[in-house]
């Protein structure tokens, strides 16, 4: 019998947030993969500010392992710094959202 346990601390990040730039009124994705599901105080952050789910931003989970934020509509002043925390672990990206001159 085989018991496989697994802990906070022994998930890794297995791909990390990419930095991303996007239009005004585009929306903006970033997707951050564990190693294995389970681990406890998954939170996201937009420069130091926490996310929570809304008409804006999405947040969802597949597996318990692939964490998405999907950022809808976004706005010059949403450029900045995203942050993934789950556990111990960190793993941040920055979105440039892009002004188009000729809008309104």
């Amino acid at each position: 019998l085989l018991l496989l346990c697994h802990t906070e601390e022994a998930a890794v990040i297995v791909s990390g947030l990419r930095s991303t730039d996007v239009f005004v009124g585009e929306s903006a994705t970033f997707t951050c993969e564990l190693s294995h599901p389970g681990v406890k105080n998954v939170q996201w952050w937009l420069d130091g500010t926490p996310l929570h789910n809304n008409l804006v931003t999405e947040i969802s989970e597949q597996d318990g392992r692939i964490h998405t934020l999907t950022l809808n509509d976004v706005a010059c002043h949403d450029s900045g710094t995203v942050t993934f925390r789950a556990g111990s672990l960190i793993s941040s990206a920055k979105l440039l959202v892009k002004g188009i001159s000729m809008l309104k």
